[in-house]
C-alpha cells in the first residue's frame, strides 16, 4: 500500500478552486474572501492535509531542519548526546533528522547524500569507524553547507567541534589502574585511523611512561570494525589471555568494547579483578549493576550534544561567512568502582 499526501492540488481540484487560490487561502491571505478560506480549511482538515516541508524549504531558503549522523543510538552515549541536540534544536524551533551509519563509511555516505537532498541547514556528524576520508563531506563544506563535528573528528574540515577530553580521561584510566598495584595493563580499541583512538592510546602510553613501566606493542589490540564485530573482541582477549606474560589489568575504550569485554570474561569464568581488572569507557547507566561494578571513563554525552548544536546553530544563523573555529574540549570523569580493586 502506498500512501500518498495531500496536496494543494488535491484540494484545488476537490472544490473547483485554482492551485493560487488555495495556496493563498491556506497563507491566509487578504487577497481571499473569508468564505472561501473557511471553504479550504475544512477541506485540508478533513483530508489531513499537511505543507511539504521541503516545497516550503525551497520558498524560504530554509528548512528549519538539521542532519545527525552517529554510529547507532544504541549507544548510551550517543543517546545522550541525541537528547542534548534534541534540548537546543527543539527550543529553537528546529527539526532534527537522526541517522545511523553501524560504522559503515558506505553508509555513512548514503546517509549524508539523503540528509542534503531534504535540504537540511546543518549537519552535526561524528564520523563512523570505517570512515577513509571526508571527501565527501569537504566538497559540502566548500559549497556553503555547515557542519560541526563532535566525538569522533577530523583535522581535514576547518569547523567547529565538540569532544571529550579523550587523553586525559585515558590517562586517568590508566594511572588509576596503576595506583591500584597492576602493571601488565593491555590496551583494547577501536581502529587506529580514528580521532579517539589516538587520543586515548596516548594518554595510555603516556600514563604507563610516566611510571616507568614498558608495555610491550601486542598487549594493544585494534579492534577493525570499533567492536560492531563481536568476534573481534572476542580474538584480542583470548591473544591476551594465552599470553605466558598475560595482562593482569585490561582497559578498554569504547562503550561496544567495554560492556562485550565484561560480558566475554564472565563467560569465560575469569574473575574481574582478581583474575582481571577492567576499567573502559562507558556511558551506560548501568555500570553500577554489572558483575562486577565497572570501573568506568564518563564523557559529558548530554553537554556535547549541547554544545554542538548551539555552534551549528550560530553557523546556521550567521549573516557572513565564518573565518573563526573552535573546538571544545569537555572534561572526562572517572568511576572507580569494584572492577579494578586493588591488586
Amino acid at each position: 500500500m502506498n500512501f500518498n499526501a495531500v496536496t494543494i492540488r488535491d484540494i484545488a481540484k476537490e472544490l473547483n478552486l485554482s492551485v493560487s487560490t488555495v495556496s493563498k487561502a491556506l497563507r491566509d491571505s487578504y487577497e481571499i474572501s473569508e468564505k472561501t478560506k473557511k471553504l479550504v480549511l475544512e477541506c485540508a482538515k478533513k483530508n489531513n492535509y499537511r505543507p511539504n516541508p521541503i516545497a516550503q524549504s525551497l520558498k524560504q531558503g530554509n528548512s528549519k531542519s538539521i542532519g545527525i549522523v552517529v554510529s547507532t543510538i544504541e549507544n548510551q552515549f550517543f543517546s545522550q548526546v541525541i537528547n542534548g541536540i534534541e534540548s537546543v534544536a527543539h527550543k529553537e524551533g528546529y527539526n532534527v533528522i537522526i541517522t545511523q551509519t553501524h560504522e559503515s563509511y558506505d553508509l555513512e555516505v548514503k546517509n549524508v547524500n539523503h540528509l542534503t537532498s531534504r535540504s537540511i541547514d546543518g549537519l552535526l556528524i561524528s564520523l563512523s569507524t570505517e570512515t577513509p576520508d571526508v571527501e565527501h563531506l569537504k566538497k559540502l563544506h566548500e559549497q556553503g553547507l555547515p557542519i560541526v563535528f563532535f566525538d569522533r573528528v577530523t583535522d581535514e574540515i576547518n569547523t567547529h567541534k565538540v569532544i571529550s577530553d579523550n587523553y586525559k580521561g585515558a590517562y586517568d584510566a590508566t594511572e588509576h589502574l596503576i595506583d591500584s598495584g597492576f602493571r601488565r595493563i593491555a590496551h583494547i580499541t577501536s581502529p587506529p585511523n580514528i580521532s579517539i583512538t589516538k587520543e586515548r592510546l596516548a594518554g595510555y602510553k603516556d600514563a604507563l611512561t610516566a611510571a616507568g613501566i614498558s608495555t610491550p606493542d601486542y598487549y594493544i589490540k585494534y579492534c577493525q570494525h570499533g567492536g560492531r564485530d563481536i568476534s573481534e573482541i572476542e580474538n584480542a582477549i583470548n591473544f591476551l589471555l594465552n599470553l605466558k606474560d598475560k595482562p593482569d589489568a585490561i582497559f578498554t575504550t569504547s562503550d561496544r568494547i567495554t560492556t562485550t569485554t565484561i560480558s566475554l570474561l564472565n563467560k569465560l569464568k575469569v574473575a574481574i579483578p582478581a583474575d582481571i581488572a577492567l576499567v573502559g569507557y562507558t556511558n551506560t547507566t548501568l555500570a553500577d549493576i554489572l558483575n562486577p561494578p565497572l570501573s568506568s571513563v564518563h564523557q559529558q554525552g548530554f553537554e556535547i550534544g549541547q554544545k554542538a548544536t548551539e555552534m551549528l546553530l550560530s553557523l546556521i544563523k550567521s549573516k557572513y561567512p565564518v573565518a573563526e573555529f573552535e573546538t571544545i574540549v569537555l572534561p572526562t570523569q572517572l568511576f572507580a568502582r569494584e572492577s579494578s580493586g586493588k591488586k
